[in-house]
């Protein structure tokens, strides 16, 4: 009999001769995959004072806390420059729409994304363009991307999937080149580092979104764009808003698309915990990346010596993905996939101008596997999805 302690559990393992097989009592642990109830918890009264706050200055819209958030979050992320506005999604939509993208115009990304960032290029009249992926970063490749532009290309949109920086020197010396404006999609890389300074300092825009499941999350929807452009910024604050200069004084048609002071509120308190929260998912991914590593039927997210990511989401991709999933489940530890259907197979999708390694990429989204991936992790939790997954591969 294995007796192996976890802190105050234990995985107590019996094999017999005959079967050489390991037979489990009831999961120990339960590992959710994030946890936002244990989050609110831990800062209860400083949020509830928050919307309260909210509530008894009744100042819904736009405001002082929009303000000051704003203000606060283009200091975290290296701009001058924040607007809050309604979505991720929408950050992107009024990215495009600042920078003048229309009809028949071409703008390249990835296919290995959220459909939200084809999505956004769709919705401003543009075609979009997969280029190909790093299969080791899961991040636009930049040796191929100059082979994606054409005379109609208008912008590029690399995306710091998983938390993880895309090579942002080598895609801006194309974007110069060729003349063309780089919109990052930060969605999942709040806090994000490339050559140690913060993502939001690249590109000619960077979009965040604050769905409540991101590292810096809302209580609902929520999204920023932030640029170090002054022109983009007063634009895109139009756009956001009506395309209104005064009340109802409005230069050209533009959208409803505002932070609500009460998530902006939110998120005020919450950006004071993010580099902890960030700091633990290091922690974690660092468990995972030394315990994991010697597992030969398993591949990991290579890190570049160009980046520090906030890891939004731990990657691991695996022959066996389905079987593990399941058998982890079976244990307690909830796990995700992203994603798991390419856009270029979503109904939506079946005229999108794909010059990616189409294959591969359809190989990758029956491997990927996203693990357990949250501040509020204990380590008796991540050693507990550890040990899991070893002896999923042993037996």
């Amino acid at each position: 009999m294995i007796h192996k302690k976890l802190g105050r559990w234990a995985i107590i393992m019996s094999q017999s001769e005959e079967s050489n097989k390991a037979s489990y009592i009831q999961p120990p642990i339960k590992v959710p995959f994030l946890d936002l109830q244990k989050q609110y918890q831990s800062i209860k009264p400083e949020i509830d004072n928050a919307i309260q706050n909210i509530l008894e200055t009744a100042n819904f819209i736009k405001g002082k806390a929009v303000h000051d958030f704003e203000q606060a979050f283009a200091d975290y992320v290296g701009a001058q420059y924040c607007i809050g506005v309604g979505n991720g999604t929408d950050a992107l939509i009024l990215a495009l729409k600042a920078i003048g993208t229309g009809i028949g115009d071409e703008v390249i990304t990835v296919p290995n994304t959220f459909i939200a960032t084809v999505e956004a290029i769709v919705a401003v009249g543009a075609n979009p363009v997969l280029t190909d992926i790093d299969y080791e970063t899961y991040t636009m490749e930049p040796e191929v991307l100059a082979q994606s532009i054409t005379k109609d290309t208008k912008a590029i949109i690399p995306v710091h999937l998983y938390g993880m920086p895309c090579n942002m020197d080598a895609i801006m010396e194309v974007a110069t080149q060729y003349k063309l404006k780089v919109i990052c999609d930060g969605a999942q890389a709040h806090g994000a580092q490339y050559k140690q300074f913060p993502i939001g300092m690249y590109g000619d825009v960077t979009t965040y979104s604050f769905y409540p499941g991101k590292n810096l999350g809302a209580f609902g929807d929520g999204g920023a764009v932030v640029t170090n452009d002054e022109e983009i910024a007063n634009r895109i604050r139009m756009l956001a808003d009506h395309g209104r200069i005064d009340k109802y004084q409005h230069q050209f048609y533009g959208y409803n698309s505002r932070l609500d002071a009460i998530q902006a509120a939110i998120l005020s308190v919450k950006l004071n915990y993010l580099e902890k929260w960030n700091k633990r998912r290091k922690e974690i991914a660092a468990i995972y990346n030394q315990k994991l590593a010697t597992i030969k039927d398993m591949s990991l997210i290579s890190i570049p010596n160009y980046a520090e990511p906030v890891w939004h989401i731990y990657p691991i991709e695996l022959s066996r993905r389905d079987e593990l999933q399941q058998y982890l489940l079976n244990r307690g530890i909830q796990t995700g996939i992203h994603y798991p259907v390419p856009i270029t197979h979503q109904p939506a999708g079946q005229n999108i101008k794909a010059l990616c390694h189409y294959g591969k990429l359809e190989i990758m989204s029956r491997r990927i596997l996203s693990l357990p991936m949250c501040p509020e992790m204990s380590n008796d939790m991540v050693y507990y999805v550890v040990e899991n997954i070893k002896e999923f591969f042993s037996n």
